[in-house]
């Protein structure tokens, strides 16, 4: 098996490639080592010293570590880990992945489902290939919720995609958008 790693716009998390299917579909955040619970595969990630967060994504892993290590230094034990797991023939995950996005009813119903597919076909496809996601959180007063996750989650350019890419995306195409704004984990 070779796995393939590449760079990330967060210099403290690296994408890995196994070459075959993680989740196939959605995704799943770990932020921390207790959230693993119900994740062999982000268990035995956790279980290399100095991993502060993974992230599953369709054909993709997302590993974020401590700021003071050195990416030589757990790079190896985190590429033995994902072998591992996938020669054992485990499940990425047992159980569900999470939603998409967050569900919204009411008023703005509407602008929610524009908002939602925007998102979906061109937002979340350039998200990926840095290894993270981005799912819809809250539409209220013209603000749109969302939360960055996996290799987007604490990037330096995070702010600067929010606000210059995916605020100017949904407020061409949806008028009744006046901000985008990031929602805490």
């Amino acid at each position: 098996m070779f796995i393939q790693t590449e760079s990330t716009p967060n210099p403290a998390t690296l994408k890995f490639l196994p070459g075959q299917n993680v989740l196939g579909q959605g995704t799943a955040d770990f932020p921390e080592a207790e959230s693993a619970g119900n994740s062999p595969l982000a268990r035995a990630i956790f279980d290399v010293q100095n991993v502060t967060g993974v992230f599953l994504g369709s054909d993709f892993i997302t590993v974020t570590k401590a700021e003071a290590t050195d990416w030589a230094h757990v790079k190896p034990a985190i590429l033995g880990a994902i072998m591992e797991h996938f020669q054992s023939g485990r499940p990425a995950i047992e159980g569900q992945t999470e939603e998409a996005h967050a569900t919204q009813d009411g008023p703005d119903g509407e602008i929610v489902e524009q908002i939602k597919e925007l998102l979906d076909t061109r937002v979340r496809p350039a998200v990926a290939q840095d290894g993270g996601d981005i799912t819809f959180h809250g539409f209220d007063r013209g603000v749109v919720y969302l939360m960055m996750k996996g290799a987007c989650a604490g990037c330096p350019s995070s702010t600067m995609t929010l606000k210059m890419g995916i605020e100017n995306l949904l407020r061409h195409y949806i008028p009744e958008v006046t901000e985008v704004r990031p929602v805490a984990v």
